[in-house]
């Protein structure tokens, strides 16, 4: 049976390995012309980190039959997708690069990296002394594989850690027990997906529970925090945060949370290193192998995640 494919870079023809006689593969990466006729699609690739403007060609694609992502995050794609059509993220191909920014941004942040930085552009020799990560708790909201890792590391680093999901289970607090934990904890990582019952999550009450001086990672999407009662409570020195994702998103250059010492941003680099692609697209390749086998497909988004 033939089988068309679109995926969204180029590179990535080499990296999906041997696939079946039948299958085509065309090249879409979300801009200019089609390369076909998109009626006649069945397995799509679109590109990495999609807004929601990306979705914007499934009203064209009347064959298609399942999308495959490039990222965890699925939340664009959720709402957007047609009855019938299998949406697949990539669950564990970004679980360690995710997770050393995450440690990277705890230990940046309680080290005071950031405010060393800030001084060295001044060319001040100045000792600031700081905190530690060493005898520690946190607490990492998302038990999936990225917050499974994050937890390891941590613990391995002396941090006594505890997690939270959206279903309890052995070694796993349910996130109805979020506010009564909060106050517990000098590090709370978020890790979770954006989800209705997730957008808002931590919300001025949220931040009010924890600890005085404690520090908010966020490494999940930037709608799960209000960024205003972060900047109310990062402004007035009482906590700190790092954050590689914000809302809004690209943070606009007159947002007071620049300019706030207790906070380190990054600009959503938490998986733009060397090498993503090649870990993107050798998964992909088996999963297309499935598809055109007429075998279940992996990592199918079930419950918007």
């Amino acid at each position: 049976m033939a089988v068309k494919v679109w995926i969204a870079h180029e590179e990535g023809r080499a990296l999906l390995g041997p696939l079946p006689e039948g299958v085509e593969v065309e090249v879409y990466d979300g801009r200019g012309d089609y390369p076909s006729d998109p009626a006649s699609l069945d397995f799509w690739v679109p590109p990495f980190l999609a807004q929601s403007k990306v979705t914007t060609p499934l009203r064209d694609m009347a064959s298609l039959k399942a999308i495959q992502l490039l990222s965890a995050g699925a939340e664009v794609w959720v709402p957007a997708v047609p009855p019938g059509v299998q949406l697949c993220d990539a669950r564990g191909v970004h679980t360690g690069v995710t997770a050393e920014w995450t440690i990277g941004a705890v230990i940046a942040s309680m080290r005071g990296f950031d405010v060393f930085a800030r001084k060295q552009s001044r060319h001040e020799w100045k000792v600031e002394w700081t905190t530690t990560v060493v005898g520690k708790r946190a607490l990492v909201v998302g038990a999936g594989d990225i917050g499974e890792k994050v937890a390891e590391v941590l613990t391995v680093l002396g941090v006594e850690v505890e997690k939270v999901a959206r279903r309890g289970r052995p070694g796993v607090h349910p996130i109805d027990a979020i506010e009564t934990l909060l106050p517990e904890f000098d590090v709370v990582v978020l890790i979770l997906p954006l989800t209705d019952a997730t957008r808002g999550l931590v919300d001025a009450k949220f931040l009010s529970r924890m600890k005085d001086g404690a520090l908010l990672v966020n490494a999940a999407r930037g709608p799960i925090v209000d960024t205003d009662a972060l900047v109310a409570e990062v402004a007035s020195g009482r906590l700190r945060c790092a954050v590689d994702v914000v809302d809004p998103e690209p943070l606009p250059a007159d947002h007071p949370l620049w300019d706030l010492e207790g906070a380190l941003i990054t600009p959503h680099a938490g998986a733009s290193v060397d090498g993503t692609l090649d870990r993107a697209y050798a998964p992909i390749g088996a999963q297309i192998r499935r598809f055109a086998a007429g075998e279940p497909l992996e990592n199918v988004v079930s419950d918007g995640y």
